[in-house]
């Protein structure tokens, strides 16, 4: 594919060679797409195994006491703990749990800020710096996308467990 390109653009140029080298290009993306897809088919044991090595992980990071100073996880640091490039981490993770790895890490989050937001009575903002936040708004903002509430409205729907 690649010689036929670079022999339409080596011969004299004329109306139809533009169009002949991209439709080169577009069938060598195409094959380059069912490639990289095919990988995740033919892997099903790897992309299990990655996906439960990432959960083991996630877990281990977020059942750690130290949030406050080790911060929120960024994708690339399970990227790197799995060898494995941060694009390519999300990816496989999609393609087996329908979510990226930065969903996976948000709703961690938002699992491990209900535990506490029900079984003690320390304000949002000091919740949002224990699990590593920076701003009590985007922890706010984090919780009611992936909870559908703010964590307020959820400390006030269950009040008893305060």
């Amino acid at each position: 594919m690649i010689a036929r390109i670079k022999k339409e653009y080596s011969q004299n140029i004329d109306r139809h060679t533009q169009g002949l080298i991209l439709n080169q290009i577009e069938m060598l993306l195409n094959y380059s797409d069912r490639f990289y897809d095919r990988q995740f088919f033919t892997r099903n044991k790897t992309g299990n195994d990655v996906t439960q090595r990432f959960e083991s992980l996630l877990n281990d990071y977020f059942n750690d006491d130290h949030l406050i100073e080790k911060g929120i996880p960024e994708v690339k640091y399970f990227a790197e703990k799995l060898n494995l490039s941060s694009n390519y981490l999300s990816d496989l993770l999609n393609k087996f749990t329908g979510k990226t790895t930065i969903e996976h890490i948000h709703l961690k989050l938002v699992d491990k800020a209900k535990n506490i937001l029900l079984g003690t009575t320390k304000s949002i903002s000091e919740i949002s710096y224990e699990l590593g936040f920076e701003h009590p708004s985007h922890f706010t903002k984090i919780f009611k996308t992936k909870a559908g509430i703010s964590p307020l409205h959820l400390r006030k729907q269950f009040p008893e467990q305060n």
